[in-house]
């Protein structure tokens, strides 16, 4: 039934496909909030880990989950991190009182009960365009490096959010996490095998046309990768294989 004029819009759970339908949404942005929902929430199992939590106001262990679902551990911390990359649960670590040189455990807690979904595509084109003409202003070579910069300070602050504390993990691993989270920023990525390497495949871009005006805002994402990637594996000097900002039909950046 439609909404009445001046009522206030209903709140539902994160991964509620209904709220979709509550803006008019481009093609390219629907799909890209469809794969963010997806990934973090198409795993029947997973959707039951994320209510499991949220009823949990002191959050949730990979140990817990396991005993609650019947799952190995190692699963249970799989679909908690899906879920951490994708924002819906933030990661704090626990070490033992007693000194002992187990691994620490990672507690998962939802941000909030009345959490709701945050739609990755929603972006504010004007302060994305104005931080384009500001970068236009400086020197090409200068502004390339600010942008990877902050996309870096970002990149790490996503991974120390995502694994804190944790020892770092195996390249494709690492990959794949960034993939989740670039995916729930709004850029519909996955990470794939290429040319012997990695790469991660972005088939959307949240910075719209700006970037095809100021293509060195592409540099923002490259240092989100980077940040990200020192994060969780190790320092890498990702490079762009093709942009969308550019004519290309996805973004490629080689690992």
């Amino acid at each position: 039934m439609p909404r009445q004029s001046g009522s206030s819009p209903p709140t539902r759970a994160p991964g509620d496909l209904s709220r979709l339908g509550d803006r008019p949404v481009a093609d390219d942005d629907f799909a890209a909030d469809v794969i963010a929902v997806t990934t973090a929430f198409g795993d029947p199992t997973r959707r039951e880990i994320y209510l499991f939590a949220r009823e949990r106001e002191q959050g949730v262990t990979a140990s817990e989950v396991g005993d609650r679902f019947g799952l190995h551990p190692n699963v249970a911390r799989h679909h908690l991190d899906k879920l951490a990359g994708g924002g819906y649960l933030d990661v704090s670590v626990e070490r033992s009182d007693t000194g002992g040189a187990g691994r620490p455990s990672k507690r998962y807690r939802v941000q909030g009960p009345e959490l709701r979904l945050q739609l990755p595509s929603r972006r504010d084109d004007l302060l994305v365009t104005l931080l384009g003409r500001a970068l236009a202003m400086l020197p090409p070579d200068g502004a390339e490096a600010m942008a990877e910069e902050v996309g870096v300070a970002y990149g790490r602050q996503l991974a120390a959010s995502m694994a804190p504390g944790e020892t770092q993990r195996s390249a494709r691993a690492a990959l794949h996490a960034v993939a989740d989270a670039l995916t729930a920023h709004g850029f519909a990525a996955h990470a794939e095998a290429r040319g012997g390497g990695l790469a991660i495949i972005a088939e959307h871009c949240p910075f719209g046309t700006a970037a095809q005006q100021h293509p060195v805002i592409c540099a923002v994402d490259r240092g989100m990768v980077k940040g990200m990637l020192a994060g969780l594996y190790g320092d890498v000097r990702p490079e762009t294989e093709a942009s969308r900002a550019k004519g290309d039909d996805r973004c490629v950046t080689l690992v």
